[in-house]
């Protein structure tokens, strides 16, 4: 059995290729689902972005899938991070 190793280009790429891309697509946690349809449906037909959205919780819940759907269906990029990355305000700052 052939893999590619952790990280590589290869693997990234695959992963991207099965990630859900839309919220049609994400299986799981409903009530969170529903209230992002919501939040999505609104802001686009508001005409304005979508307010910030913080998700948070243990490893493997989906708050990467997430973030990624919620940038494609509004055809806007993502800015990634995590929190242990920042240490001071300024981390965050430099972000936004």
């Amino acid at each position: 059995m052939v893999s590619a190793a952790a990280g590589s280009p290869a693997e990234e790429a695959l992963e991207r290729a099965l990630r859900p891309k839309l919220l049609d697509e994400y299986v799981g946690q409903a009530k969170v689902r529903e209230q992002l349809e919501i939040f999505i449906g609104a802001a686009k037909k508001r005409g304005e972005a979508l307010d910030h959205v913080l998700l948070f919780g243990p490893p493997g819940l989906g708050k990467t899938t997430l973030s990624h759907i919620i940038a494609h269906e509004l055809g806007v990029n993502l800015r990634q991070t995590s929190g242990p990355v920042l240490e001071k305000p300024k981390d965050l700052a430099a972000i936004l």
